[in-house]
């Protein structure tokens, strides 16, 4: 399927919301913490991340989303809040053609609300396609995976020698007030997607997992 949304026939969304609750993770070649976290520059000027929305509970409309995974893949020229990123949507395969609709339709901002200011700052949306994800990640520590894509490894950054995960809170992209974003390293992280011009590898770099939700009444 392309990316290009616009050429996909339209639905009418315009009454429809939705109210998704989760986990946010990022992966991307930021040094740890990520300074796009906080709304500061990228270290080098530019990030080369993976956003994965693990959707634990989820509507869109009527539509039953929970257990669905999104992916973003971005290329961040600057600020993270400057927008023109340029990133590729990823649903995971298990998704059935209603429930991956729904999602590409409240993802690519479609549908308003928190999820229309998220996508206002992609610039170019260059493919949106369907691919076997397994997110085994948790409190930053873990594995994550999009099939042939995406793989990489991560352990927490413990802020005491009882082994307690380091955290921040209320940073500009926090939707659970109060909520804990757990740090972390990345031990390997690749994406390989040639065809979007999307090839990178780091390791070291910043992991942040944290509680997600989004909700619109449309």
């Amino acid at each position: 399927m392309t990316a290009e949304i616009d050429e996909r026939e339209a639905q009418d969304t315009a009454d429809t919301g939705y109210d998704l609750e989760g986990t946010m993770l990022e992966i991307c070649s930021c040094g740890a913490p990520c300074p796009c976290f906080i709304a500061e520059d990228p270290d080098g000027g530019e990030c080369f991340g993976v956003i994965a929305f693990h959707l634990e509970r989820g509507r869109v409309g009527d539509i039953d989303v929970s257990g669905r995974t999104v992916v973003n893949i971005a290329h961040i020229p600057g600020n993270v809040l400057a927008g023109g990123w340029r990133s590729v949507l990823i649903i995971d395969d298990g998704a059935a053609d209603t429930q991956f609709d729904a999602l590409v339709d409240a993802f690519s901002g479609r549908l308003g609300g928190g999820l229309a200011d998220l996508a206002s700052l992609v610039g170019e949306l260059v493919e949106v396609r369907r691919a076997p994800v397994r997110h085994a990640m948790d409190q930053a520590d873990g594995h994550f995976e999009v099939a042939g894509i995406v793989e990489a490894e991560a352990k927490p950054i413990q802020s005491s020698p009882d082994g307690t995960t380091a955290t921040m809170h209320d940073s500009a992209f926090t939707t659970v007030r109060g909520a804990p974003a757990y740090l972390g390293k990345s031990v390997h992280y690749r994406v390989d997607l040639p065809d979007a011009g999307m090839t990178w590898s780091f390791a070291g770099r910043n992991t942040i997992q944290t509680a997600w939700h989004m909700e619109h009444a449309g």
